[in-house]
């Protein structure tokens, strides 16, 4: 939804009748996840997108609909096996969609969800999708919000269930039962809107290139550090985000780390590593990957043992670093490294397996 929110502000600022239509939920296979938006003018001006394309005319219809009866609609698509490869799917499933006409009500909500966004601010949208104030908005961030849903009471504990949503953001409808209603059950629509998760580089190798590049593509803040000046430069990494010149354990030990946060610990020189893994494996990174042969990292485990380091504490750390896919360049590295940081993301069953036992470029063991 956020690369559609200027849009919408600007359509709303000209005083344009718009409608909003929201994935909130899907079964089985669907184009788009929840939290995917198409908005629609009473002119017909359309932006964004709830599918491939399959159910994308009656969408707009039923925003048209909407737009008409002044009435917010909750609609289901079955797509077809036919529509569902057309857009890369295995096989069909079924999108629940949520369309709401936007008035004056909702302008400072959406006003300051826009700004949170281009601010990179942690924020959640929670939407009233089904009870007696269907359509109503509240935007949650710490310490404040914005709009409301009809009574304190709901307002609190949607506000809390959406902070909790920020810190593995995920998208979701919710039950609750509405106080100020005659127990009336309401389904609210939490959609987070986190700032980029943090992915930590440390080794400016070409292999740290590689690995910035991929990460950039799926998402993350890419900074990639190293102790080494003449390695840590625009012209070796030109993909990162930030280029950080320090020892690499104490940036990590000041840097901002949480679950979403990927570590990659690429240096390959124990003078690097194994101060660094100490600092990395007492966050709460949700990935620390370190390079290195399966001989290497048994000595490498060791010494992390002798320095204090628990045995248990060991279990996050992801060595040889990356799915095992027969990599060899520092491209094919990067993908195996990113498979394993959407598999352990996703909760998919994780192989493990190693990339080179000594890279071809970079330093070694």
């Amino acid at each position: 939804m956020n690369d559609i929110l200027d849009r919408i502000e600007a359509w709303l600022a000209q005083g344009r009748r718009v409608a909003l239509a929201t994935v909130i939920a899907i079964e089985g296979s669907a184009p788009r996840d929840p939290g995917a938006a198409l908005a629609v003018t009473e002119d017909a001006q359309v932006a964004g997108s709830v599918s491939g394309g399959c159910v994308e005319a009656a969408v707009i219809e039923e925003a048209a609909e909407v737009l008409r009866t002044g009435r917010p609609a909750r609609v289901a698509y079955s797509i077809s096996n036919e529509d569902a490869m057309a857009v890369g799917l295995s096989c069909g499933g079924t999108v629940h969609i949520f369309v709401e006409p936007l008035g004056a009500l909702h302008r400072d909500v959406l006003a300051a969800l826009a700004r949170a966004v281009r601010e990179e601010g942690p924020v959640v949208l929670a939407t009233e999708v089904a009870g007696p104030r269907a359509g109503a908005m509240l935007l949650v961030a710490p310490g404040r919000t914005v709009g409301g849903l009809g009574d304190p009471r709901l307002e609190r504990a949607v506000a809390a269930d959406a902070l909790a949503a920020l810190d593995q953001p995920e998208v979701g409808v919710h039950r609750y039962v509405h106080p100020a209603d005659g127990g009336e059950d309401a389904e609210v629509f939490l959609h987070p809107f986190a700032p980029p998760p943090r992915m930590y580089v440390f080794g400016a190798t070409v292999h740290a290139a590689a690995v910035a590049r991929i990460g950039k593509y799926l998402g993350y803040r890419v900074t990639v550090c190293d102790a080494r000046a003449a390695l840590a430069t625009p012209e070796r990494v030109p993909d990162a985000d930030a280029l950080v010149v320090r020892w690499p354990d104490e940036f990590l030990a000041g840097a901002p780390v949480d679950r979403r946060t990927a570590i990659c610990v690429l240096t390959h020189d124990p003078k690097f590593d194994l101060s660094l893994l100490r600092v990395a494996l007492a966050t709460p990174a949700g990935y620390i990957g370190v390079l290195g042969s399966r001989r290497t990292h048994d000595a490498r485990r060791r010494q992390l043992r002798e320095a204090g380091v628990a045995e248990e504490a060991l279990g996050p750390l992801r060595a040889p670093i990356g799915l095992d896919i027969g990599a060899r360049t520092p491209e094919e590295i990067a993908v195996a490294i990113a498979a394993e940081i959407i598999a352990l993301r996703s909760g998919a069953p994780v192989l493990r397996g190693p990339v080179p036992a000594t890279p071809r470029a970079g330093p070694g063991p």
